[in-house]
């Protein structure tokens, strides 16, 4: 099996087009700018996870044709990450066994408020059965092969990017030291959040994500968790540097 990444979704918690919005983006024909929430599938030395489950989880799981899965990966505690993730009673069903979960303490803590069905001691039939594998900041393995967590932060919320080898994804933050960025350097293909072109709280912006990727240095970087603030993307890839690409949902990298 080689390595590669599936972009499952590519855009902000509303996805675009936005509901009520009447935008040159939200109006766009090209279906590149049609973007659910924020996802990515990705096979690496044979696992095969997903990174976040959000709302959107069961049309990105049908539409990419995803029939198993090794484990969900989740970056952060928010519903735009975290929401589908009642359908993994799917995976449940036809794979006969609980599911792995990999989240830090804190995010699992959120799992067991929004699931508290599915973590009771009556638990009703049917409900999803989650195995959570706590992770932080050290490599674990998933049977036998290394991923390497990458501390950035989210306005103030902690949260986790991932190195998969030549491999990098980092999404919802505004904030990495030079500490994490010297984890993703040496990877050849690098994932980064960019929700727009002005200053935002907690994300980074064009230009901001623009220089962790030149920091970071990888020959081809892919920006993501895009809003409909940004550019079309067939403008924005006439104006973005060498080595620089919107990603798009179906996108499938080889790394």
């Amino acid at each position: 099996m080689a390595n590669k990444i599936e972009f499952l979704g590519t855009g902000t918690s509303q996805g675009v087009p936005m509901i009520g919005c009447n935008c040159e983006i939200c109006r766009s024909d090209d279906f590149r700018d049609k973007r659910l929430r924020t996802s990515a599938y990705i096979e690496y030395e044979g696992l095969r996870l997903v990174i976040d489950a959000g709302p959107d989880f069961r049309q990105q799981m049908l539409r990419s044709g995803i029939k198993e899965l090794d484990a969900v990966l989740l970056t952060h505690m928010h519903k735009d990450h975290t929401g589908g993730l009642d359908d993994i009673r799917a995976y449940n069903y036809f794979m006969h066994k609980g599911f792995p979960i990999y989240a830090e303490a804190s995010v699992q803590e959120s799992l067991k408020r929004e699931y508290a069905y599915a973590f009771g001691d009556h638990r009703y039939p049917g409900v999803p059965d989650f195995i959570l594998h706590t992770i932080d900041e050290h490599p674990f393995n998933i049977n036998g092969v290394e991923i390497i967590p990458v501390r950035a932060i989210h306005y103030r919320l902690p949260v986790l990017g991932f190195r998969f080898g030549r491999l990098g994804y980092l999404t919802d933050a505004n904030s990495i030291s030079e500490e994490s960025i010297e984890k993703f350097k040496g990877v050849d293909v690098f994932v980064i959040s960019c929700i727009r072109r002005e200053k935002h709280i907690s994300h980074f912006c064009l230009d901001e994500a623009l220089e962790v990727c030149r920091k970071v240095g990888a020959a081809h970087s892919f920006l993501t968790h895009i809003s409909h603030q940004l550019e079309r993307y067939e403008d924005l890839c006439k104006v973005l540097p060498e080595g620089v690409e919107p990603a798009y949902d179906g996108l499938s990298i080889a790394f």
